[in-house]
């Protein structure tokens, strides 16, 4: 976490040095790089350290700081944004501040203890295949590239395609229909005669900001009613308000509402990452297999956007292209029912019994 955090904060400060687009593009993806992989190291520790009857919360939480994040970003950009045409170098060298966490992080958050004990039970089976004896189960699991483990784990497999196609449905139709509202809404607005930036503005802000409250609500629903039944509501939710949002809705008062309920499960929806992701699999992959389903969609997702334009631009309208776009939720409700619901039970730890003394070093056992 230590490590992510500082490269995506010196690189998000380094941005500001950006001498053409090539080099912002590179120094831009790093920072994607950084982020993604704080992410999942989050993600798992949180569920790590949380206890089993209040994860669902302390995910929920966690993920609001992405919402209060763009908050905090959007203040800074009204204090410094009209210090002229360099004041977007101004914006990235701010970014750097994250980087003082670290100090905070190293000295007052311990390591997980799930981890630890992982790591140790990596180790003593490593020792006992050194010393040339014959593993099995996840002793043999624990000495594999931990990528490959995911794939030929039979038990896991399943859970890692699943969970997979959840997250694409989730990226994909995110970035290809929520992220037009604001440009949405300011058509609306100039057909209206009416500010147009303004209120392109306010849709965002209204947007991002009901996300929050959608972000703790999806973790308590899930310690409430469990994790399967509230992120298939929140899938079903952003498949039903989609059309309501882009077709079925006039008058800017009632697109406003509109947006804020479709803001509270379309930013919402991504909270079930952090709550649910982390209880599907064993500890010694946790980290890997979190960072998988989370970042991977987000290769194919990233053509989102560029299918819901040009649809935008062959279908003639915001409409029809949104509607059709936000039909891809249908995957994420369709694939939830087949992921097993985790609510308030312990973290799977795939356990064995002892290592057997006989075939390992003592230093091993």
């Amino acid at each position: 976490m230590m490590l992510a955090i500082l490269a995506y904060s010196l690189t998000t400060g380094l941005s500001a040095l950006a001498w053409n687009w090539e080099s912002f593009a590179i120094l831009r993806f790093l920072v994607g790089v950084g982020i993604g992989s704080e992410w999942a190291t989050g993600a798992s520790i949180v569920s790590e350290l949380w206890p089993d009857h209040a994860r669902g919360r302390g995910g929920g939480i966690l993920q609001s700081g992405a919402g209060i994040g763009s908050f905090l970003a959007s203040g800074v950009w009204l204090a410094i944004g009209g210090f002229g045409p360099n004041a977007w170098r101004f914006m990235y060298l701010v970014g750097i501040l994250p980087a003082l966490l670290v100090s905070w992080i190293w000295r007052g958050m311990p390591e997980s203890s799930r981890w630890e004990q992982a790591d140790a039970r990596r180790r003593a089976a490593r020792e006992m295949r050194r010393s040339g004896a014959a593993l099995a189960g996840e002793h043999a699991a624990l000495t594999r590239f931990t990528l490959l483990d995911m794939f030929l784990d039979k038990s896991v497999r399943r859970r890692l395609v699943f969970a997979f196609l959840m997250m694409l449905s989730v990226t994909f139709g995110f970035w290809g229909v929520a992220t037009f509202v604001p440009t949405y809404v300011g058509m609306v607005a100039a057909k209206a005669h009416l500010p147009a930036p303004y209120y392109s503005a306010l849709a965002g802000v209204v947007g991002t900001g009901v996300a929050i409250f959608g972000f703790v609500a999806l973790g308590f629903l899930a310690d409430w009613i469990g994790r399967k039944p509230t992120a298939m509501l929140y899938y079903a939710m952003c498949l039903i308000l989609t059309p309501v949002v882009y077709l079925w809705t006039h008058g800017m008062t009632a697109l406003l509402a509109a947006v804020a309920v479709f803001g509270f499960f379309t930013g919402g929806i991504w909270a079930w990452t952090p709550i649910w992701l982390p209880e599907l699999f064993p500890t010694r992959m946790r980290g890997t297999a979190v960072a998988f389903c989370f970042n991977a969609p987000r290769w194919i997702s990233a053509a989102g956007p560029l299918i819901a334009g040009t649809l935008i631009v062959g279908l003639g309208g915001y409409g029809p292209a949104a509607t059709l776009v936000g039909l891809f939720f249908i995957v994420g409700l369709a694939a939830a029912p087949f992921l097993p619901e985790t609510r308030g039970k312990p973290l799977p730890e795939t356990l064995e019994p002892a290592l057997p003394t006989a075939a390992a070093s003592p230093q091993a056992v």
